[in-house]
């Protein structure tokens, strides 16, 4: 069983590899346009690698983009698999990550509240 180190340090390795193949365009699927990765965790057994994405575009079109994921994954599991070398690569899942828009509204939240104050005083 590998160490919480290494399977930290996989985890950064798939995140950043497959952040490059985003940004460079290396999967050509248009519904993965403006889609970041923020984080992937690996389990201890390194059977899975869950993957969690956001968009700029918010939840609307979080089921296109995680269906875009699931189309391209046996393409973007082989090319991790080639730059990580490991016995056998993690199967990978993609989950819908909604903590940038939860940030987004509790950012909003904090800045109505503080205009609130600003015109009581």
């Amino acid at each position: 069983m590998p160490s919480p180190l290494r399977l930290r340090r996989i985890a950064d390795g798939i995140k950043q590899l497959l952040s490059e193949m985003i940004v460079t365009g290396q999967i050509s699927d248009p519904r993965l346009a403006g889609v970041f990765i923020t984080d992937v965790n690996v389990d201890r057994e390194l059977s899975f690698a869950s993957i969690y994405v956001s968009s700029l575009d918010g939840k609307e079109r979080s089921k296109e983009i995680l269906d875009g994921f699931e189309h391209a994954s046996g393409f973007i599991r082989s090319r991790l698999a080639s730059e990580i070398q490991l016995r056998t690569f993690p199967a990978l899942r993609f989950f819908w990550d909604e903590t940038p828009e939860r940030a987004e509204r509790i950012e909003r939240l904090i800045d109505s509240l503080s205009d609130e104050n600003a015109t009581d005083s």
